[in-house]
């Protein structure tokens, strides 16, 4: 079962305005889209599906102001028997998180466009309940940080797969960009990088 869900952010800078949430009715498992705040002024942004909520936190600086972050989703691709078998997962070893690959699409980009940030992951814990999942991209350019787009949702046991849009400013700088994605529990954690180009 594939379930899907939805925040809209619009984020500049580092600070931080409250939008609502939106619950969806039990039928409307689809999809769900949260409040957005306008471009000056930066954005918290949240959604719901039945119990799982969603915020977005931080944006972009530096190299990337005038940029924006978009829309939050997460696919979930296989469930909890699936992930544990793949993993060879005991319940003895408590709750297990595990990062299997993070991609930037596409990888090289011009100024002013959108640069997908992709991850997948995998998540085994010996309860049935959900788990506080914390997926951080901190992004950097020449050394530099110039990105920090964070997300707290509640996932029950399963294989995830999230993106994190990010819209470009015009006059954004040329060259690499190095992104390391950390996706946590409060007992575990794992990270992978990759970088994207903008010519």
């Amino acid at each position: 079962m594939k379930i899907r869900i939805t925040a809209t952010a619009t984020l500049t800078f580092f600070v931080l305005v409250l939008a609502s949430c939106a619950q969806v009715p039990e039928e409307h498992r689809g999809a769900a889209t949260g409040a957005g705040v306008g471009a000056a002024t930066g954005a918290l942004a949240g959604a719901a599906l039945g119990d799982t909520r969603g915020a977005i936190l931080g944006g972009l600086a530096g190299a990337l102001i005038g940029g924006a972050v978009g829309h939050y989703k997460f696919d979930k691709e296989k469930d909890a028997e699936a992930t544990a078998q793949q993993y060879n997962y005991q319940p003895s070893s408590g709750t297990v998180l595990r990062v299997e690959d993070v991609s930037a699409s596409p990888s090289s980009i011009q100024a002013g466009n959108q640069v997908d940030l992709q991850s997948r992951y995998a998540v085994m814990t010996p309860l049935a309940e959900p788990v506080q999942i914390t997926e951080e991209y901190t992004i950097r350019h020449n050394g530099q940080l110039v990105g920090n787009p964070k997300i707290t949702v509640s996932h029950e046991a399963g294989t995830y797969s999230s993106s994190i849009p990010l819209n470009l400013p015009n006059n954004a700088p040329r060259g690499e960009y190095r992104v390391v994605a950390t996706i946590s529990t409060p007992t575990s954690s794992d990270a992978r990088e990759t970088t994207f180009t903008v010519r």
